[in-house]
């Protein structure tokens, strides 16, 4: 799939660092270190503007060793970037830990994941049909 990118940041376009890789990294477009105090969240820009496909998304997901290490997470989960979205790719971080954090020009902040999705329409109806399941959530089944 090809996606076009302006690249405003002063890195070279981001690639698959692995043949397995399903995200690219996605780097802090910074002049000055950000510091993150415990529970801030900030909006770090990439200098990466996309033209997605019709039919497909980008998204932004939190780098697990960020997470694990430091407890620098996403404060929307997944970010979505929709297809006829033609601004700044940016990446709100938000820091879990007891420390500060310190995000420097260049650091690997998310990765992105370019998903394929359809689009549905909802039908108001009266009842659903029946399952086994029902309407158990949340633990239902005791794990």
């Amino acid at each position: 799939m090809r996606i076009e990118v302006i690249n405003k940041s002063s890195f070279p376009l981001p690639n698959y660092e692995t043949i397995g890789s399903s995200g690219i990294d996605l780097y802090a477009n910074i002049d000055n270190p950000v510091v993150l105090k415990p529970l801030e969240r900030k909006l770090i820009p990439t200098g990466l503007y996309l033209s997605i496909p019709k039919g497909y998304e980008g998204q932004v997901r939190a780098r697990s060793g960020l997470a694990l290490k430091h407890g620098i997470s996403l404060a929307n989960g997944i970010g979505t970037i929709d297809s006829d979205y033609r601004g700044e790719v940016g990446v709100i971080l938000v820091n879990l830990s007891q420390d500060e954090y310190i995000i420097n020009k260049g650091d690997r902040i998310a990765q992105l994941v370019f998903i394929k999705y359809e689009r549905v329409h909802l039908c108001e109806v009266e009842y659903l049909d029946d399952t086994n399941r029902g309407s158990g959530g949340f633990g239902h089944t005791g794990y």
